[in-house]
């Protein structure tokens, strides 16, 4: 039988540093061979997504596809995003499965055969790498990301969504129809997980990025956990109602209570409780109204038809670039 084909999706923002490494350790691993479990595969694509970064990232994406054979790019016309540039990646793949890979050096590639193996053993259709060891990244931002994973995600998407990665492998039919229907600003692994229950995990050691600085700043990574949580559903809409509810049901308690204490005891009501009913009901009201217009910003994205992504040819040949003067 022919062996598994792969194909590696790499989007690339601040790369030109770390690309050439990555590229060829995975390429090191791309002949047709046999991973440990005794699955045949072959890597047969490294897609590189120019996300039009501010380093020459283009220069070293030229470089590899005229030294590789099976190195090819799409060039983005603005930055769209790690997930939106993932997307345009995946949709410009035809192997049997697609591994999308960070450009930073912390996901390994000779960890690939390893999620194919698991694939195979558990029928999977999307398999995440899960850090074996500590994860290479400062203090706080490692905690943020634990609270991320084993309390929000849960709280606001669902228990289906706790453990996932960038790195990660999946079926190429699944893939390629999930970056053809999703639209602007969704979360990539919110998608997947509307299309699939059949996930699993494999533990793989994390390296530690091989720049000095990472791509994600600490307001990038709100913004990212931010739509994470606007495109996981409507939880976050019953979240702030069952609030609303808990709240309503507190102020006709306070207010029972004052009633009874001054027809009982004569107590003055005072404007202590009214001022703290207002401030919960307050409050409350201004979160609710906050998440609606969230959901109601990205219900109007979507129907005004404003795209994931735009590709074009590379614009180092583009029109705007011929010398007519020769």
């Amino acid at each position: 039988m022919s062996p598994h084909s792969i194909a590696v999706v790499i989007p690339v923002f601040r790369g030109e540093c770390t690309l050439t490494k990555i590229v060829e350790e995975v390429l090191a691993i791309g002949a047709p061979s046999r991973s440990s479990a005794g699955t045949h595969y072959e890597i047969r694509e490294v897609v590189l997504v120019h996300d039009c970064g501010p380093d020459r990232s283009d220069l070293v994406i030229r470089e590899l596809c005229e030294k590789y054979e099976k190195v090819s790019a799409v060039w983005l016309t603005r930055n769209f995003g790690q997930h939106a540039a993932t997307m345009a990646g995946i949709a410009a793949t035809g192997s049997d499965w697609v591994v999308t890979l960070d450009e930073d050096g912390q996901f390994n590639p000779r960890h690939i055969p390893q999620l194919l193996d698991t694939a195979i053993a558990e029928s999977a259709i999307v398999v995440y790498a899960r850090p074996s060891n500590r994860l290479p990244h400062s203090v706080c931002r490692n905690a943020l990301t634990e609270v991320n994973k084993r309390f929000l995600a849960p709280l606001f998407v669902g228990r289906r969504f706790v453990e996932f990665s960038s790195f990660r492998l999946i079926l190429g039919e699944i893939a390629r129809s999930m970056s053809a229907y999703a639209g602007y600003g969704t979360y990539l692994d919110v998608v997947l997980s509307w299309l699939t229950d059949r996930r699993a995990t494999t533990k793989v050691e994390y390296r530690g990025e091989k720049r000095d600085r990472s791509g994600y700043s600490f307001r990038a990574l709100l913004q990212h956990f931010g739509r994470m949580i606007i495109t996981g559903g409507t939880r976050p809409l019953r979240i702030v109602s069952l609030i609303g509810i808990l709240s309503a049901v507190c102020g006709v308690s306070l207010a029972a209570a004052v009633v009874f204490r001054r027809l009982a005891y004569g107590y003055p009501a005072g404007f202590a409780s009214v001022f703290v009913i207002l401030l919960i009901l307050s409050g409350v009201t201004l979160v609710a109204v906050g998440v609606l217009a969230e959901y109601i910003g990205a219900i109007s994205r979507v129907s005004q038809g404003r795209p994931l992504y735009a590709t074009w040819s590379d614009p180092a040949n583009s029109p705007l670039r011929r010398d007519d003067s020769r």
